[in-house]
């Protein structure tokens, strides 16, 4: 599979380095006074500097208010919990606790969803094979 681009909007530069590189692990490629390139899982997210970064609007799934705007990436299941445990020992407050939907279902798995410090929503999530990923009831 080809990494994927993803940019996305943050008012605050020197917050977003310290979240990504620091709590998430990303390592930093290129960057300006404007915009900084990470590599998420071997995945290129780039911030870019605006000036302020709009609320997200929620969606119910499985009982939560999901953001509608997010992303992340799916794990293997012990990097999923090694980042949950990472980001509780960090202390993110969670808009959605790490925890498991769709239990018993077709596309069960784990999730937890956060937000970084420009208020941008992200989910890592993890599957207990790939078949599930696209699975229908």
């Amino acid at each position: 599979m080809r990494p994927f681009h993803l940019a996305f909007p943050v008012d605050n530069l020197k917050r977003t380095r310290e979240f990504y590189t620091k709590i998430l692990g990303c390592k930093e490629g290129r960057s300006s006074d404007r915009w900084i390139d990470f590599d998420m899982y071997g995945h290129q997210v780039v911030a870019h500097l605006v000036d302020s970064v709009d609320s997200v609007d929620t969606n119910p799934v499985d009982g939560d208010d999901v953001p509608a705007s997010h992303f992340g990436v799916i794990l293997e299941s012990e990097e999923w919990t090694q980042l949950s445990k990472k980001l509780q020992a960090s202390n993110i407050e969670f808009i959605i606790e790490p925890h498991t939907r769709f239990r018993e279902e077709p596309g069960e798995q784990s999730t937890m969803f956060f937000l970084d410090p420009c208020g941008n929503a992200l989910e890592f999530k993890a599957f207990k094979s790939d078949e599930m990923i696209f699975a229908k009831n």
